[in-house]
């Protein structure tokens, strides 16, 4: 088959450039996570410094022979104060400079080209945050020169915890109270071990916890699943999984919820955490403080552009981390074990 002589073809009109109106879908495709279980699960409060603070008591040890003479004179026992603790805020941000004339030309996918930035740089700067919530990072007290950080999760358990070999907790500032000055030293990498997560689950109950979540990188919410839900386990199924189902057969191949001495465990996998770290929580003790919430300023125009600062300034809090516990220096490539 060939042309007729003198045919205009598709092709001659990218001879001297692209004349064909170009087909382009005006949807924007983004399919970047957003979900930050750490920021959305867990307690909200108010910071009213730039230094968070909280205090945290606990009982004398229960003892067996409280039993004294009828008459009997006493004098009074040492009482320990409540130990104060606290967290520095850090300010996480996004710069955003539109020009005029890209807001005002015609786009694929958008009319507003500064608000479509505006939303685009909140979803980041909402990632941003969650990563930094969950990294091995001691505080930052911060001055003129260096910008305050806060201290993450992983910086904070040190009572229920179990590190692979070389590993270190964390330090306070001093001693027993103050802010995390030293995160925690990692330690090499070993299989995640069932019992080692149920007796740290134990530990952090016996401290008078109440945890009920396990928050996980997603391979290893993998593996866990793997492993606990095969054929020589059984597993039951946490929701109704009817007749309509599509009209066809389910195949249950995860596990949500681990069920164990001391209550159930809500499993969720965490894109923005290390695959290292298992976070057994006791939701009602962690949480995020903010002293400035997420919002948008409006800057003052210098030149042909609108500009635009995304803002948050806030601290984690962790009110009683003995009510928590971590499973350390895991290998996400290795199978779970017993």
């Amino acid at each position: 088959m060939a042309q007729a002589t003198g045919t205009h073809s598709r092709y001659d009109l990218q001879t001297s450039g692209e004349n064909a109106v170009q087909d382009v879908h005006d949807i924007i495709i983004n399919i970047a996570p957003t979900e930050t279980p750490f920021h959305t699960r867990f307690k909200k409060d108010k910071a009213t410094n730039t230094y968070h603070e909280w205090l945290k008591d606990t009982l004398a040890t229960a003892v067996n022979n409280n039993a004294r003479i009828d008459g009997d004179e006493f004098s009074g026992a040492t009482r320990v104060a409540p130990a104060r603790l606290g967290n520095h805020c850090q300010i996480s941000r996004k710069d955003i400079i539109v020009s005029r004339r890209a807001d005002k030309v015609k786009k694929f996918g958008r009319t507003d080209e500064l608000g479509y930035e505006i939303a685009k740089a909140g979803k980041e700067l909402k990632r941003d945050c969650e990563m930094s919530a969950l990294a091995n990072q001691a505080a930052v007290v911060g001055d003129d020169s260096n910008a305050s950080r806060t201290a993450g999760l992983p910086a904070w358990i040190r009572t229920n915890d179990s590190r692979g070999a070389g590993g270190a907790d964390p330090t306070l500032s001093s001693s027993t109270y103050g802010y995390p000055n030293a995160a925690a030293t990692d330690g090499t990498d070993r299989a995640l071990s069932e019992i080692t997560l149920l007796n740290t689950i134990r530990s952090a109950w016996t401290a008078g916890g109440n945890p009920s979540i396990i928050m996980v990188g997603p391979e290893l919410k993998q593996r866990m699943s793997n492993y606990l839900f095969n054929s020589t386990r059984i597993a039951t199924p946490y929701q109704d999984h009817g007749a309509d189902r599509k009209k066809g057969a389910s195949l249950m191949g995860a596990v949500d919820y681990y069920v164990t001495d001391f209550g159930t465990m809500e499993i969720i996998p965490n894109r923005f955490q290390r695959e290292d770290d298992v976070f057994i929580i006791d939701p009602e003790h962690v949480g995020i403080a903010y002293l400035d919430g997420y919002h948008t300023e409006e800057l003052a125009k210098t030149g042909d552009a609108n500009k635009r600062m995304l803002i948050t300034d806030w601290a984690v809090f962790v009110r009683a981390e003995d009510s928590c516990g971590i499973v350390a220096d895991i290998d996400e490539s290795a199978a779970m074990v017993a």
